[in-house]
């Protein structure tokens, strides 16, 4: 995958604390400091768990191979889907001293770049693009070769981190010769336990989004879900009320494609995706009410009390969310039993949920909100409800 920009355009900034009280699963490898710095100024807790690694091919063996396929005759077309892969690829044709040959081939060439900065990579190296994509998309550069008779041509197709399998096939099938180029490869991250113990928070409801600049990213947290038997459980937590954040269609096809949804920006750069997130959990992840004569707007791991945010423990917030569900009704402490985080024993249950309420009475710092109603458990002091 080529490098993202930061900038995502002119469209109007958020607030600087828009995402206080949310917390944000990170799974990119490459930039993740930039990218979750982008989080982190708009207030977010982010969590950090790459999922993947940029391998180059060991002593690019493979890579020579395919070039010197490439060069024993004209090529007719060549894709180009990312910048930085193609960049590496010129590269390294000077190292083995091909360049000439190679920059001959290709300005004779069609070449078709996937988006804009592969289109750059190719103008900066002197040679002419013939088409991009509106979409951004290799599905899209496939549907514009296969309407055409590709009998007998030879297509060069530059990979992006994982085989393009089918992509290759069906242009074979159309009766062209295909000449992989396999620049870069991704691959697992060396230390899954971050991705591990994101996949478990995702599915627990601890975090509020996970955000995916890639789309082997997302293959690899599903595979890696797959391998502890919860690959299920994951796409039922993105199905419900984590969000899947994606940098564009690409990146999301591995979730769409199995019915998941996503949130995605209206152009494909980090500064975007910051952005929609900045503008989409604020809308659609807080319950706003009003308790004990007090504004309340409950997010991820905080609540704002009257305009300021207090961060909550797991235990006091998940007992503030339950209470949230039934404004004004009460709760009964066998219900909030239920929802403590981990295991609490049945003897010592009643305790550990008035802990958890004279905890959040405590963090909310404001008289009034929480009530208890004798023999029969909790209830929010609200006259009525406003949750979005």
């Amino acid at each position: 995958m080529s490098a993202l920009p930061l900038d995502g355009g002119s469209a109007p900034e958020t607030a600087p604390d828009a995402l206080a009280g949310f917390t944000v699963g990170v799974t990119a490898t490459r930039r993740r400091e930039e990218f979750g710095a982008l989080l982190e100024r708009r207030g977010a807790r982010v969590v950090s768990a790459p999922a993947i690694r940029l391998v180059p091919l060991a002593e690019d063996a493979d890579l020579l191979a395919a070039t010197r396929l490439g060069l024993e005759a004209p090529l007719d077309d060549v894709v180009v889907t990312t910048g930085v892969g193609f960049r590496g690829w010129m590269a390294a044709a000077e190292g083995w001293g091909l360049s000439a040959d190679l920059t001959d081939h290709l300005s004779r060439a069609r070449l078709l770049t996937r988006g804009p900065k592969a289109r750059g990579a190719v103008r900066a190296a002197g040679l002419n693009d013939h088409w991009t994509p509106a979409t951004e998309s290799c599905q899209e550069v496939k549907e514009y070769l296969l309407a055409q008779d590709l009998r007998g041509r030879r297509i060069a197709v530059q990979q992006h981190g994982e085989p393009l399998a089918e992509f290759v096939a069906d242009l074979r099938r159309a009766g062209a010769e295909v000449i992989e180029i396999p620049v870069y490869r991704w691959l697992p991250y060396r230390d899954i336990s971050p991705l591990r113990r994101l996949i478990t928070q995702t599915i627990s409801g601890a975090v509020d989004a996970v955000a995916f600049t890639s789309a082997p990213a997302v293959n690899a947290m599903l595979g890696a879900a797959r391998a502890d038997g919860l690959e299920e459980a994951l796409l039922a937590a993105f199905g419900g009320g984590v969000v899947a954040a994606c940098v564009g269609p690409v990146t999301a096809d591995p979730l769409t494609s199995r019915g998941v949804p996503t949130l995605q920006p209206d152009r494909s750069r980090l500064g975007a995706l910051a952005r929609v997130l900045a503008r989409h959990l604020p809308e659609h992840g807080v319950t706003r009410l009003t308790a004990g004569g007090h504004r309340l707007e409950i997010r991820g791991h905080a609540v704002v009390v009257d305009g300021e945010l207090r961060p909550l423990p797991p235990a006091p917030m998940a007992v503030l969310k339950r209470l949230a569900d039934k404004p004004g009704h009460v709760v009964s402490r066998g219900d909030l039993r239920t929802v403590l985080p981990g295991s609490v024993a049945r003897d010592s249950a009643e305790h550990a949920v008035e802990m958890a309420i004279t905890r959040l009475r405590r963090a909310l710092g404001a008289g009034g909100v929480v009530e208890t109603v004798v023999k029969r458990g909790y209830r929010l002091a609200c006259l009525y409800e406003a949750a979005l």
